[in-house]
């Protein structure tokens, strides 16, 4: 096919808003080798490089020849977003088919079926979906004019953002022409990652692969352990940084967390996570227009966010692999000539990590608990029937059932809701990916603790050569690095701050689905009998008040003066209405008089009387054995009691306890307590759950 040299440099000028814009070395290389169809191609380019460009002007291109849709696999929502507006611009005719916009699938088949998409993206999920792939992929597969795989390192075992349905765009494209024009792109691909995709993507992907140095970024690590320090220094210094950023966490709660602080330093941030939800375009416009300081975000603002002139990156713990780390901050200094790009390393994080790790895969153990339950029932299972068999949480189920699913032979199969077996024995290659890769990512932990000790200067060469790069162009960066050190009366003001905090604890409305049989109730649970809204002290081990919950309950075996003074204050600031008139405890027979103690000093910090009139009657495993609501709820049931006798008459009650996860505890508690007569009740915990404790 004829390659139009002017038509390609009119898109990019239209597409990229400047009238004087040309292209950058390799990008025509790029869209002429597509668009003459010479072989399937592979482009590994930085982030900014603008490989977006080649694939949209590649499309449109071949669409104004004649040849039929391009389909992008586009890994996030948010990318897609991006790359739409990126596509109309350019006057192609993009659309979408995903989890969020079911209200106009249909409009977007019938579209398709009349040749009026120019580009159609989709997530590799959505390749999982039968009715997708008869009734939309078959219908247009023979006239694909190209397909795109953006992100692509996510198809390799080996690439940092292993994403499991891209195993399925690999058969998909097996059984599609030999000669289908295809283009792969992706900023973080080293040279084990490229082997992958070669195999995968073939035959014959030739590969265009950049430099790797980003010049324009000073990059710096410090060493902060303490949460305090790191908090009073991203306030001292990110007010005084210039342009805009994003500073990056490795959970929701500490970007919830830092954001909150922030704030309370006077800074205009946001978080930005996967609990955001609606507000995410909000949010990405306010920072694209410089409406914030900065984003506090996890992952989920990653691939495919483009703000060229993001002046830096911080990073308030160490990520848990050297391309990870590579794609972030290269977010930043794209249109400008200097950008800091700053790792803040805590103590928390290697075990933050080491739960990312060991969490990505299944055991032997549970994966075999899982096959058998389905394989006890002729009908199969849906997945709250399997946590209702299996002792596993629902995200470890939902795992498990995914990767077992996505094996080729599947020793599973969906029919509706519920999952059977089929006649396929799952692989033993399985385990050996499964051991390869927990080993490959705990190397890359390794890689990057090396990388946080390296000296101002050294680091961008560290990761160029850690992506197979080339070193040759690295230069020392021309950016002074920032100071190191900390103000002492802002680390005061932090750890205040961090001991400042409540979390709520929300009432349970709903029995679990097969109720509670042994106190004979299902259902949703009446109005009068709900506990009311709760409180916590912190969450379990945090930098808070976390740690000293954890040390009173496993060291010292008895909690805190400080922890009754903290609760005290959390209480006045609450103001619970109707107050309570009176205290009492969630029982355990483990730990008889923890709880029971600490309770009885707040009453009297209170000035409240403290009754004890709930018991344990029947000793079960503890509730942190317990992984999923389902099972939480049958360990609770029928083995508390209240003791009639010793409870006041009526009014309002504090009911304390020092652990929650699943509230089920507490909701059988307040549900007895309501049912034999008290007023109103308010829970009271010292310490939500944490990723390394599970409780009540």
């Amino acid at each position: 096919m004829f390659y139009n040299t002017t038509r390609a440099l009119q898109l990019l000028r239209t597409g990229s808003g400047d009238p004087n814009a040309t292209f950058r070395d390799a990008q025509e290389d790029a869209i002429r080798h597509i668009v003459e169809g010479r072989s399937r191609l592979l482009v590994v380019q930085k982030t900014g490089w603008g490989k977006s460009f080649v694939y949209f002007i590649a499309a449109k291109l071949l669409r104004e020849a004649g040849s039929g849709p391009a389909l992008l696999i586009s890994p996030l929502l948010s990318l897609m977003r991006n790359q739409i507006e990126a596509a109309q611009r350019m006057g192609l005719r993009a659309a979408t088919i995903n989890s969020n916009n079911h209200d106009e699938w249909s409009d977007v088949e019938a579209q398709l079926a009349r040749n009026e998409i120019d580009i159609l993206l989709i997530s590799p999920e959505r390749l999982a979906n039968e009715r997708f792939r008869t009734q939309v992929l078959s219908g247009i597969a023979a006239s694909i004019g190209l397909l795109v795989v953006d992100e692509a390192h996510c198809i390799s075992d080996w690439g940092h953002d292993f994403r499991p349905h891209y195993r399925l765009l690999e058969r998909i494209i097996k059984s599609l022409p030999a000669n289908l024009r295809l283009l792969a792109t992706t900023a973080t691909a080293n040279n084990r990652v490229m082997d992958d995709l070669t195999m995968a993507l073939g035959p014959k992907l030739e590969i265009s692969r950049g430099d790797l140095n980003r010049a324009s970024l000073a990059l710096q690590t410090i060493a902060l352990p303490q949460q305090s320090e790191r908090l009073a220094w991203l306030a001292e210094h990110v007010a005084t940084l210039q342009g805009h950023g994003i500073i990056y966490t490795l959970t929701v709660r500490d970007a919830n967390l830092v954001a909150d602080w922030l704030k309370s330093r006077g800074l205009k941030v946001e978080a930005y996570t996967g609990e955001t939800g609606q507000r995410r375009v909000e949010l990405e416009q306010a920072l694209l227009q410089n409406q914030v300081k900065a984003l506090v975000a996890t992952t989920a603002l990653g691939m495919g966010f483009d703000k060229p002139d993001l002046a830096f990156v911080i990073h308030y713990q160490m990520p848990g692999s050297v391309v990870a780390y590579y794609q972030q901050v290269g977010r930043a200094g794209r249109a400008l000539d200097h950008a800091y790009g700053v790792l803040l390393s805590g103590q928390e994080e290697t075990a933050i990590t080491d739960w990312f790790i060991r969490s990505a895969f299944p055991t032997r153990s549970e994966v075999a608990r899982v096959l058998e339950a389905i394989r006890a029932s002729a009908q199969g299972l849906s997945v709250p029937e399997i946590l209702g068999q299996v002792n596993l949480s629902k995200g470890w189920v939902d795992k498990t059932i995914d990767l077992l699913s996505l094996e080729s032979p599947a020793p599973i199969a969906r029919d509706g809701s519920k999952w059977q077996l089929t006649a396929a024995i799952l692989s033993e290659t399985f385990w050996q990916r499964a051991e390869r890769l927990t080993t490959l990512r705990l190397d890359e932990q390794r890689q990057m603790a090396d990388y946080v000790k390296l000296p101002f200067g050294q680091h961008m060469g560290f990761l160029v050569r850690a992506l197979d790069g080339d070193t040759n162009a690295v230069k020392a960066p021309v950016l002074p690095p920032l100071p190191a050190t900390v103000n002492q009366s802002l680390v005061r003001d932090a750890v205040t701050f961090l001991r400042r905090t409540s979390l709520p604890i929300e009432p349970r409305k709903q029995w679990p689905a097969y109720g509670l049989p042994q106190y004979s109730i299902k259902g949703k649970i009446a109005l009068q009998h709900q506990a009311q809204s709760g409180k916590a002290l912190c969450v379990w081990g945090d930098a808070g008040w976390g740690g000293l919950v954890r040390q009173g309950k496993y060291q010292q075996h008895h909690f805190a003066d400080d922890l009754v003074t903290a609760c005290l204050n959390m209480i006045q600031q609450w103001q619970p209405q109707p107050a309570p008139t009176w205290v009492t405890c969630v029982p355990s027979l483990r730990h008889p008089d923890l709880v029971p103690d600490f309770a009885r000093r707040l009453a009297a910090a209170l000035g409240l009387p403290f009754h004890t009139v709930l018991a344990k009657t029947e000793d079960r495993p503890e509730q942190k054995t317990m992984a999923n609501s389902t099972q939480q709820a049958r360990n609770v049931d029928g083995s508390l009691a209240v003791c009639v006798n010793r409870l006041p008459r009526r009014g309002p009650v504090l009911l304390v306890d020092d652990m929650v996860d699943s509230r089920w505890t507490l909701t059988v508690c307040a549900w007895l307590l309501r049912h034999s007569g008290s007023g109103e009740v308010w829970p009271l915990a010292l310490a939500l759950a944490g990723q390394d404790e599970e409780s009540a």
